[in-house]
């Protein structure tokens, strides 16, 4: 029997396990894949506090994961499929059998969303992809489109840009959701090439990506922008599937919680990417794992 089984090894369900060790709880994390969840994606960081110069995303991660290790906190690479309350525990279903705690918190995290568009499915492995780290170096002096208007759009623009001969930015507004200073180094850099108040219609080629058919929204007008690859950072979807029928979500899948992380369900808590909230970031992931591992240790104080 565990106080605490966290969900998910990224910021946030790292942070939290720090703050569960220090609690001297019994708890273990379980997590599906490697920690670090889709911030790996990004090469580096610069946003968060203490590294003036930036950090490497892995430098990070394995400074997070070190820290929980040495508290003594065990991190356990288990899928987790289903969640079961029973009489006041809960019943954590994995590939390898259940797991039995009086609280749980879920740091699942989400994944790129798709766009949706013809051709994007036909043409995934074939120059269409959702991380410029791991695909930009297979583009190297080809024409590149980058769909998307956050920060995470921006900064694999900027990444590409080594890389590629262009990079065509095209957004469907005429103003970014992504920070400044990012806007600033994209408009700075000579092979970004902003292309505004546009979408994307569908994505063409023989074999491979050969080019995107676009459209104007002010002016409907229609064109086709010749490219190899087509890198696409359109929002993010929550990995909530197997708590959707015992938990409070809104349309997209978000967990809805309180200030201090509580889900709908009495025992649940849930951080980081996987909630609805405004700011979907390494920090704020963090300040979400630090107060929902808060939460659940004045929870079980309380039992």
């Amino acid at each position: 029997m565990y106080d605490l089984i966290i969900i998910g090894a990224g910021p946030s369900g790292l942070a939290a396990a720090l703050y569960a060790a220090r609690f001297k709880l019994e708890a273990r994390i379980f997590e599906k894949f490697d920690c670090g969840g889709q911030i790996l994606l990004s090469p580096s960081i610069e946003n968060y506090p203490g590294f003036p110069d930036g950090i490497s995303t892995l430098g990070l991660i394995e400074n997070f994961k070190r820290q929980v290790e040495n508290l003594g906190l065990k991190i356990e690479n288990r899928e987790v499929v289903g969640i079961a309350p029973e009489e006041g525990i809960f019943k954590v279903k994995t590939e390898s059998g259940f797991f039995e705690t009086k609280t749980v918190i879920l740091a699942t995290g989400a994944v790129s969303k798709r766009l949706g568009v013809d051709g994007e499915d036909k043409f995934i492995g074939k120059g269409v992809s959702y991380c410029g780290t791991c695909d930009g170096p297979l583009f190297k002096n080809k024409d590149i489109a980058v769909i998307g208007g956050g920060d995470r759009a921006l900064e694999d623009a900027i990444f590409l840009a080594s890389y590629a001969s262009s990079v065509f930015l095209i957004h469907r507004r005429n103003q970014f959701r992504a920070s400044g200073i990012l806007v600033e180094k994209a408009k700075e850099n000579p092979k970004i090439r902003f292309v505004l108040d546009t979408v994307v219609e569908k994505i063409e080629g023989e074999g491979k990506v050969g080019a995107v058919k676009v459209k104007n929204v002010k002016t409907g007008l229609q064109s086709n922008i010749a490219c190899q690859g087509v890198f696409i950072f359109v929002g993010i979807s929550p990995n909530t599937g197997f708590v959707r029928n015992i938990l409070k979500t809104d349309q997209s899948g978000f967990i809805i919680v309180n200030q201090v992380m509580h889900t709908t369900m009495e025992g649940v808590f849930a951080c980081g990417d996987c909630v609805k909230k405004s700011l979907y970031q390494v920090i704020s992931a963090c300040g979400d794992g630090a107060v929902a591992a808060d939460s659940a240790h004045k929870y079980l104080l309380n039992l």
